[in-house]
């Protein structure tokens, strides 16, 4: 009997977890130690729109980043350099830091470029919705895989 109650509980948990982000407009995801496991769309991403991403300057990480990018001028240096990021995490890891640089530093500057709740200091325009769709975050997790030393 407590079994099947904790199973049921669980079960609640879960679909509230799914209920929400569908809500929300995003794909439901399952995080799992310190990383999302499968990707939000099912597929994996493209590596040459995820450079591209990674390299635009309206929206991610050249802003605050650097990295293996001799072409583009005047790169970021508040954040970690991305040289080697393929290394350091899994795409796994990548993934969730992606969604929500929060679980990892609640007082990051990070975005959290996947999700829509619980933000402060959001712009007009991003305002109940993610700054990336799930496609650009899985394109963006399958460039920085191959940044390998």
């Amino acid at each position: 009997m407590a079994r099947s109650r904790v199973y049921i509980a669980a079960l609640i948990a879960s679909l509230v977890l799914v209920s929400s982000a569908r809500a929300e407009g995003l794909a439901p995801y399952q995080i799992t130690g310190d990383g999302i496991a499968n990707s939000l769309t099912g597929t994996p991403g493209d590596a040459a729109r995820g450079r591209a991403l990674v390299l635009a300057r309206t929206t991610t990480c050249i802003l605050c980043h650097s990295g293996p990018f001799p072409e583009t001028r005047f790169q970021g240096d508040l954040a970690p350099d991305l040289t080697g990021a393929g290394n350091r995490w899994t795409a796994s890891q990548l993934r969730l830091r992606m969604v929500d640089a929060a679980r990892f530093n609640p007082d990051t500057i990070m975005p959290s470029y996947y999700r829509a709740d619980g933000l402060v200091r959001v712009g007009r325009n991003f305002a109940g919705k993610p700054i990336l769709s799930a496609a650009e975050i899985e394109d963006i997790v399958a460039f920085l895989a191959t940044l390998r030393d």
